[in-house]
């Protein structure tokens, strides 16, 4: 039997727990009463078909949205919507910052405001793959390099989580598999990451657990084998199972 202080020390610690989290537009239930989890060095997926409520929950998760209901724990204690921002980075889908600059003028301010060395600016240049459009201005950047810049600025931040919209879009699948790789080495060191997903292969190979959404509401939550559980369908993919439970 395995001690009790044992077994604790092995189960992951929950680092941010969202609770019947709930947004209207009018009549309409964009987001209706989401709960979840999600553990220290943990990569949790939203997945669902565009339109399934991800944007907006990002959103009301971060604080950028007011939710009608929910509230958002950090470590067991409340975290307000003001506040969110001292714990969660966004890197929402579409935006281009500091659009007149260069990349490297911006991945520079993001490496003195949260005081990074040249050396681990330089390293997460070449992490994310930026060394080719550094004297390129943001708004001429490829779709593509855009999410690398993306990418290269939040890993630059202090954040113990990262909450990503639609991070792979835009990709290549080569190009894709290196950032996976590049996320999961980052979550191998502990750092977080909440990340919203359409494209369901994508989604299982980088993801741990996933939460399924579709029309603003949860239709399951789980890993692979949880999720391939509750849908009875025995070594079904990603996609089978989001079509069985939705």
């Amino acid at each position: 039997m395995i001690p009790a202080d044992a077994a604790a020390r092995d189960k992951p610690c929950e680092l941010l727990r969202v609770e019947n989290l709930t947004k209207r537009y009018g009549r309409e239930m964009a987001v209706a009463h989401v709960s979840f989890s999600v553990a220290t060095g943990e990569i949790l997926g939203i997945v669902g078909p565009n339109g399934a409520g991800k944007t907006t929950l990002l959103e009301a998760l971060v604080g950028l949205l007011a939710a009608e209901q929910g509230a958002v724990f950090w470590c067991g204690e409340e975290l307000p919507p003001p506040r969110r921002k001292e714990a969660l980075f966004y890197l929402p889908d579409g935006v281009r910052p500091y659009q007149d600059r260069f990349a490297i003028d911006a991945m520079t301010f993001f490496a003195r405001v949260y005081k990074r060395t040249q050396a681990q600016a330089a390293a997460t240049v070449t992490a994310v793959g930026l060394t080719p459009v550094l004297g390129k201005r943001v708004h001429a950047l490829s779709k593509g390099y855009n999410r690398r810049l993306l990418l290269g600025l939040g890993l630059l931040t202090p954040h113990d989580v990262l909450v990503m919209d639609e991070p792979f879009d835009g990709f290549d699948i080569r190009q894709t598999r290196t950032i996976i790789d590049l996320i999961r080495q980052e979550a191998a060191r502990g750092r977080t990451f909440i990340l919203a997903i359409h494209q369901l292969a994508d989604a299982e190979r980088v993801c741990d657990r996933f939460l399924l959404l579709a029309g603003g509401k949860v239709r399951g939550i789980g890993t692979l084998g949880e999720l391939r559980a509750k849908a009875a369908l025995t070594g079904g993919s990603l996609e089978d199972i989001f079509l069985a439970l939705t």
